[in-house]
């Protein structure tokens, strides 16, 4: 009897060191997969960070040449104001939402250019009327004012079925086209207005010469295109491994992000008075994420869209643009102005949205 093995022979001894050996393959592979979900969520929080991070820098060159370039063309202040400022500082919403749509995630896509509208109005405003009180006396943006109203409740009605196909592109980019030609007709016909004496001032404190004026425009555009790449891989990245969706992540974290060049300038003008400009940045941005950065996603890629989308977010944003409409444009002869305490009632309306948000995905 072979007692080396026992009474069961050499058959179990082999059974035994095969499971043994199992078992440690089994944890080794546990270990492998701990390693690479750790090592890929440090990379695509670094991409989202550093992503975020060049955007906004680049956005700063981008506008500051795009300005600097328009002044030498002799584009008058007031066009560059609401065309230049105004659309240039979206230019992080329509890099990303273009860059989600070829990658095929156009929930990053709508989320980013709704959220950024929200967040335009109810935190950046909001942060701003804080600083200051914000007075607006510029005719050419109380006009302005009926028309975002008009853009967003025209964009709400493509939501309807659930669907924004590429004839609804089309349609939001004929808008789009029309307020442009608007704005440059009115632009050079107005003859005085707040806001092209607030722009000329801002053009002439930071305007830049001939080739450093292409070199940031130029620089700046090839660096928005790369790290918008680098933003929206993070971002899926992050959304999936954490179980949320792209809208969501588009309408959080994304949105935010690329605002935060309205917010600076904003900011910075209110800080020096220049509070027309401030506003202007808003509407410019919010007109421009409405019909251009969704119809050029809708252009690449055609979504389908959550009735969520509708009822909460479209609603979210078209309740805040009417209040923007009533606090801008003045009521019974009343001087339209955003006070600290409607810009705090706005930071804490944006605060609960983003909370509901939260709670509604992780909760439900």
């Amino acid at each position: 009897m072979p007692l080396f093995y026992g009474d069961h022979g050499p058959d179990m001894g082999c059974t035994m060191n095969a499971r043994i050996a199992e078992k440690h393959n089994n944890v080794d592979k546990a270990d492998g997969l701990k390693k690479g979900f750790g090592m890929g969520v440090f990379l695509e929080t670094a991409a989202l960070f550093v992503g975020l991070v060049f955007l906004v820098w680049s956005a700063d060159w981008f506008v500051g040449g795009a300005a600097s370039v328009a002044r030498m063309l002799g584009v008058s202040p007031l066009v560059i104001g609401m065309v230049v400022i105004g659309f240039g500082t979206s230019a992080p919403e329509l890099l990303v939402s273009v860059m989600a749509a070829l990658q095929g995630n156009p929930g990053i896509a709508l989320g980013n250019a709704y959220g950024s509208n929200i967040s335009n109005i109810a935190l950046i405003l909001g942060i701003s009327a804080l600083v200051s009180p914000i007075v607006v006396q510029s005719k050419v943006l109380k006009k302005e004012l009926p028309l975002l109203l008009g853009a967003t409740v025209l964009a709400a009605s493509q939501l309807v079925d659930g669907h924004l196909s590429r004839w609804d592109a089309i349609v939001l980019l004929g808008v789009f086209v029309g307020l442009m030609l608007w704005s440059v007709v009115g632009g050079f016909q107005a003859r005085e207005d707040a806001l092209s004496g607030e722009v000329d001032e801002k053009l002439s404190e930071a305007s830049l010469s001939g080739m450093k004026a292409w070199t940031h425009l130029l620089v700046g555009l090839l660096i928005l295109i790369v790290s918008s790449r680098v933003l929206v891989w993070g971002a899926v990245g992050i959304a999936h491994r954490i179980g949320v969706s792209d809208l969501m992540i588009g309408l959080t974290i994304v949105a935010v992000g690329t605002s935060l060049p309205e917010l600076a300038s904003s900011v910075v003008a209110v800080r020096k008075g220049e509070h027309d400009l401030a506003i202007g940045n808003v509407i410019g941005s919010n007109l421009f994420n409405t019909l251009a950065v969704v119809g050029l996603a809708a252009i690449v890629h055609p979504m389908d869209v959550s009735a969520e989308v509708l009822r909460r977010d479209v609603v979210v944003m078209t309740g805040l643009t009417v209040l923007l409409l009533v606090l801008g444009v003045g009521l019974r002869g009343r001087q339209g102005r955003i006070n600290r305490f409607e810009g705090g009632m706005l930071v804490c309306s944006y605060c609960a949205y983003i909370g509901y948000l939260v709670y509604g995905t992780f909760a439900g």
